[in-house]
């Protein structure tokens, strides 16, 4: 993709060009005044990991008659909540107010944001939104996105201990106790691909690799760990406390992966690890946990409503780019 390109929309010229890391102030204003809330911080996160990996990120701006006018932000992803194929996630599309509806800078954003996808390999542009949202859902279905085949869960994490308490006395104890959970670090890295591979037949280094150097070197709270067995590492949960991905204003924490060695299935892995989780959730200040799980995992769909996620009221939304 070209540094900048001219589009043409309702006669109007548009720049639509990368997004650069002195956008940020423009950015963030732009933000606020359609949410209400300032983002600076998970803005801030995002455009300096940006700076830093290139790669993994797709980010635009445009601009009417020299003025910002609206962003669009998207990470490329590979394996985020058990996706098997690259994909690349919306996490921030924002267009100045007084601008919106009368020059198609939204959906100027989105086409642009779409071929530079495409040229880069990746089938599917996913987004989560609040069904109580119409004018989002509005535009979003005008751009061709559906529903995805996941479902967004949550949890009350204050509930999550009681719930692995009553879940606690339903399996073996003895084994639970065998299980050691500890902190995530740099070296885990071949036991957490080797982990996801006896549970998905694939390899996805590049993707554990690049999650590994997010737990490192973002400054949002990671929450990440691995359960051991023996000194060897059983399961792991990817996790982390932020807020502002795809709109949120308010912390929370997310559980991008949780994974359990088949060969330590029903030895109360997943559940040391959750109980863990939820100890270390206890001192902050996010109210709640969510992830996405497609809609055919029955096995972890089972375990999370015994856990008692529910469904959340916002919706996966793909877009195929193909």
């Amino acid at each position: 993709m070209t540094n900048t390109t001219t589009a043409l929309s309702r006669a109007d010229r548009l720049i639509v060009r990368r997004l650069e890391r002195n956008d940020l102030e423009a950015v963030v204003a732009v933000d606020q005044a359609l949410s209400g809330r300032s983002r600076r911080d998970f803005l801030t996160r995002r455009l300096d990991h940006a700076a830093r990996e290139p790669n993994a990120f797709a980010a635009l701006v445009a601009e009417h008659e020299g003025r910002f006018a609206g962003f669009v932000l998207a990470r490329i992803e590979e394996g985020e909540f058990g996706a098997s194929a690259p994909q690349a996630s919306l996490d921030a599309i924002g267009v100045d107010p007084a601008l919106v509806g009368r020059h198609g800078v939204g959906s100027e954003l989105l086409d642009h944001l779409a071929a530079a996808l495409r040229a880069r390999g990746i089938g599917e542009l996913a987004t989560q939104v609040d069904w109580t949202d119409h004018r989002l859902i509005g535009f979003f279905s005008r751009a061709g996105f559906v529903l995805a085949p996941r479902i967004v869960l949550e949890r009350a994490t204050a509930e999550l201990l009681p719930a692995l308490a009553r879940l606690a006395g339903e399996e073996d104890e003895a084994a639970e106790a065998a299980v050691r959970v500890r902190s995530m670090a740099r070296d885990d890295l071949a036991a957490l691909v080797a982990i996801d591979r006896r549970i998905t037949g694939q390899d996805r280094s590049g993707y554990y690799g690049r999650k590994l150097e997010e737990v490192f070197s973002e400054s949002a709270i990671r929450m990440s760990l691995v359960a051991e067995i023996d000194s060897h590492p059983a399961g792991f949960i990817m996790a982390r406390v932020d807020f502002g991905e795809f709109g949120h204003t308010d912390p929370e924490a997310v559980m991008d992966t949780i994974g359990v060695d088949p060969r330590h299935a029903h030895e109360g892995v997943a559940t040391a690890l959750l109980r863990q989780l939820a100890a270390n959730l206890g001192a902050l200040r996010a109210e709640s946990l969510r992830t996405e799980v497609g809609w055919n995992r029955f096995g972890l769909l089972a375990f999370l409503d015994r856990m008692g996620f529910q469904p959340h009221r916002r919706l996966a939304l793909r877009l195929g780019l193909e």
